[in-house]
């Protein structure tokens, strides 16, 4: 019988240190000897994201809310499913450890702030579950971790990677937008009982090393002592 992985997902804001600390994760088990996985969502380098990447630069409307929450879900389940299907679905089933910066969980926030009321929200997160878990197939989560930057904190970090970068996509152009979906992520997180870390305070972010222990720490009880095995 195929062993099932085990799927930990790390989420928070735009610029809130994600990236850095799945790969602070991933270093991690590697030298422990895991056999780990890492993944990334959007999948910018796939043809699955074409409709993520218009969607983001604008191509559908100018703000966010332009595109319907659900519209826009599927999209990016797109390439979920994609990815799932061609990188690291055999992996998962052999019971390999994945770790991945944003998945379904996302939309759980970023498309929530679009509906105006509790009971909209509530059956876009019942629909989004049976659509991505059910429908799709996707694995559900064996942990989710909320990185908990404060948006004051991350719109500094924010404003100094678009200088570099000379760009920014609709979400990140609008502050507001990215304040509000701060506040969902915090509610799914108490909804649906995600991990949460404190990244900051005020406009000061913690040191990215302090976070990576907590973050390690939390990955601990799933990972489980059978999935030491030596990473080939």
């Amino acid at each position: 019988m195929e062993k099932k992985g085990k799927l930990i997902i790390l989420e928070a804001g735009d610029a809130s240190g994600k990236e850095t600390q799945t790969r602070l994760l991933y270093e991690r088990l590697l030298s422990e000897g895991r056999n780990v996985t890492r993944v990334s969502f959007p999948d910018y380098e796939s043809d699955s994201s074409a409709l993520v990447k218009m969607y983001l630069r604008g191509d559908f409307g100018a703000q966010a809310a332009d595109v319907d929450a659900y519209a826009a879900s599927a999209f990016f389940a797109v390439d979920r499913y994609a990815s799932f299907h061609r990188k690291w679905g055999e992996a998962y089933r052999r019971g390999g450890v994945i770790l991945s910066d944003r998945y379904t969980t996302s939309n759980l926030a970023h498309q929530a702030v679009k509906l105006d009321n509790e009971k909209a929200r509530r059956e876009y997160f019942s629909w989004l579950e049976d659509f991505e878990y059910i429908r799709l197939g996707l694995p559900r989560p064996d942990l989710v971790v909320f990185l908990d930057m404060p948006p004051e904190a991350s719109d500094r970090l924010l404003a100094a990677r678009a200088k570099e970068a000379g760009t920014a996509d609709i979400h990140e152009k609008d502050k507001n937008y990215l304040h509000r979906v701060h506040e969902a992520y915090a509610e799914a997180a108490r909804l649906f009982g995600w991990t949460r870390i404190a990244c900051g305070k005020g406009a000061t972010p913690r040191k990215p090393e302090d976070i990576a222990d907590d973050v390690y720490r939390a990955a601990l009880p799933v990972l489980g002592a059978e999935e030491t095995d030596v990473h080939g």
